[in-house]
């Protein structure tokens, strides 16, 4: 039996098997709403085989935004734009999830594909960002503003309140995004958290928004819908956010109801020396699966398909997420199943060339 293509059960969602799309931003949107582009990128990995099918990450508020074309849930009006997406991927055996999100220092950033680099200005449709503290991810980014007690309760509300949204599209996993140098991984490493109040300088203080945006995203989704909870397991900085503080922080994250920690590294500084290579991650999220004692997923240079059946097979993950695999190529499910000799039910249109 492969265990890439066993089920996974997580609450009342059960995904048809352990490959799920990592998120991953299209620039492609308007004012927040998802298009043709997003139907059609992510319908096709729903076709393609996986059992999850992750949105990119989604602003919960218009100025967490990494750039000014990101998908949004912070309109009601954006529920309508998703419904299309999300039931064409459950129509096509997937399951839709959502990876709610806030830039933080981050935000207000052209698209890597555009001509110019670094922050959008107000004049080009940009905005000030916000931090746990006053300063920039580079000096080619725009600084941002320290959140005040009130700008720290309505990132907490809109988080719920996005969860609300994702519900009523249909969307049937929600993800917070931790990790990778937004938002919420800024208030946990103290690289980014130079704050002396509730919220900076201890590792209790530091991870206090963190778990009340998970606590608020549980009770905004209710007792049947997963929870994931993507975190960055190290800076890879001498002095930053570091493993150990993950393993902390997991165990918090399933006492406050959070299913799985979807385990990835790095962002938070320019600077880092990542040693990248086929599957690096894996072994953080092995650790913190065994002494968190949480499900996570894997991600991070995953590629070939046996390669994902032996982080399941080892224990040190229980789903495996691609990315830019997936964007080369969308069917990998479908090729993965054949390489390791399982038998699937690939779209009737497609089944004659299986």
């Amino acid at each position: 039996m492969s265990q890439l293509f066993s089920p996974l059960t997580l609450r009342a969602v059960t995904l048809p098997n352990r490959i799920a799309v990592s998120p991953m931003c299209q620039y492609s949107a308007q004012d927040g709403h998802p298009n043709e582009w997003h139907l059609v990128h992510l319908g096709s990995r729903a076709v393609g085989g996986a059992g999850l099918v992750f949105t990119e990450a989604t602003a919960v508020q218009a100025v967490g935004r990494i750039s000014p074309e990101d998908t949004g849930l912070w309109d009601d009006a954006h529920v309508e734009s998703w419904r299309r997406v999300v039931d064409f991927i459950h129509a096509h055996g997937a399951v839709a999830g959502v990876q709610l999100a806030h830039a933080g220092r981050k935000a207000s950033t052209y698209a890597p594909f555009a001509s110019r680099r670094g922050g959008v200005a107000d004049a080009d449709g940009g905005w000030t960002p916000v931090a746990p503290s006053a300063v920039p991810f580079h000096e080619t980014y725009r600084t941002p503003a320290e959140l005040d007690a009130d700008g720290i309760a309505r990132v907490v509300a809109d988080f719920a309140a996005a969860a609300k949204r994702a519900l009523a599209a249909g969307f049937r996993v929600v993800e917070v995004h931790a990790a990778h140098g937004y938002l919420l991984h800024e208030f946990l490493s103290p690289l980014s958290n130079h704050r002396t109040d509730a919220y900076g300088g201890s590792l209790e203080n530091r991870t206090r928004l963190t778990r009340e945006v998970t606590a608020a995203v549980r009770e905004a989704v209710g007792e049947d819908v997963p929870v994931f909870v993507r975190i960055s397991a190290t800076d890879w900085v001498e002095g930053g956010w570091t493993a150990e503080d993950s393993v902390e922080l997991a165990r918090d994250l399933a006492a406050l109801g959070a299913d799985l920690v979807d385990v990835s590294t790095g962002g938070n500084t320019p600077t880092a020396d990542i040693p990248t290579g086929p599957g690096y991650q894996v072994p953080f999220a092995e650790a913190v699966r065994r002494k968190a004692d949480v499900p996570t997923a894997a991600v991070g240079l995953i590629t070939d398909a046996r390669q994902a059946e032996q982080v399941l097979a080892d224990g040190s993950a229980d789903l495996v997420l691609l990315g830019r695999e997936l964007l080369r190529d969308p069917y990998w499910p479908l090729h993965a199943a054949q390489q390791l000799g399982v038998q699937v039910n690939p779209p009737r249109q497609y089944a004659r060339a299986l």
